[in-house]
């Protein structure tokens, strides 16, 4: 067995991002987008036999509770909040719960939409074991993470998993690289992070793997959309099988544990 993990993620959410481009799509359109995305992933997934971590938004989960059922016996299922597009504190908890009576499984795992700061005071009081709510890069108009380690670490007795980037300069591996990076750059700076740091952390969104040429979107966000990111999907797998075991986060944390011990909330131990 490979001793480098990777940890595949994908935030299942409404497809509600051409609203910020002066869209107005309907809620009922932003989750069919949604849906279908996870069905072409759900299929790469299967064909590769692999487990990953999937973030979803409560609100997403209550309309495509068979999914999420169905999704939940082979992966993990962590929280993306309640809603994508606004947020509460009180949605910390209420999002968990939602979940956890969806698919009948304990929810550990938090990512905010948008790498949203998030406190993990609120966090641990809502009873999560970790948070992946950060790109530890520098991203114009959005974040400048720079300052804030590159690996796993702990605050407040919260595990903190930040997003994979290239070992020397950060250069971030998360989606919009995926996608507009030529694929032999992105796999070699990939490759680097997992042999310098022994995991990797990646994450992308269903809706990326449908066609959304038609959408009101920055040429960067809708380039390889649908089938042509399904098929880098699978290439990109493949390359990483050679190279390390795919884990969802939680069981990656379980070794983590077990080898440093327990440092998590007394109500939220990861089991």
């Amino acid at each position: 067995m490979h001793s480098q993990r990777v940890l595949l993620t994908f935030d299942l959410e409404e497809f509600d991002i051409p609203n910020e481009y002066g869209a107005n799509l309907s809620w009922e359109e932003q989750l069919i987008v949604g849906r279908k995305g996870m069905t072409a992933v759900t299929e790469v997934l299967d064909l590769h036999k692999i487990p990953v971590t999937i973030f979803t938004t409560a609100a997403y989960a209550l309309e495509n509770r068979e999914q999420l059922k169905a999704l939940a016996l082979e992966h993990e299922i962590a929280s993306h909040t309640y809603h994508h597009s606004h947020f509460k504190k009180e949605d910390l908890q209420l999002s968990k719960s939602t979940l956890e009576e969806i698919t009948g499984k304990n929810v550990f795992g938090l990512r905010m939409p948008r790498m949203r700061p998030v406190s993990m005071a609120l966090v641990r009081e809502a009873g999560y074991g970790y948070d992946s709510s950060i790109n530890p890069t520098f991203i114009p108009g959005k974040y400048n993470n720079t300052h804030l380690p590159k690996t796993l670490y702990t605050e407040q007795e919260v595990y903190r998993l930040p997003c994979s980037v290239s070992p020397v300069l950060r250069i971030p591996l998360f989606w919009l690289a995926f996608k507009n990076f030529p694929y032999f750059i992105y796999r070699k700076l990939a490759l680097n992070s997992l042999a310098k740091y022994g995991y990797l952390n990646l994450y992308f969104h269903p809706w990326e793997f449908t066609d959304i040429s038609s959408y009101k979107l920055p040429g960067y966000v809708k380039r390889h959309s649908g089938n042509r990111l399904v098929d880098r999907l699978h290439e990109l797998i493949t390359d990483l099988k050679k190279e390390g075991s795919f884990e969802t986060i939680n069981n990656f944390l379980q070794d983590q544990v077990s080898t440093r011990g327990s440092i998590l909330h007394p109500k939220q131990e990861i089991a």
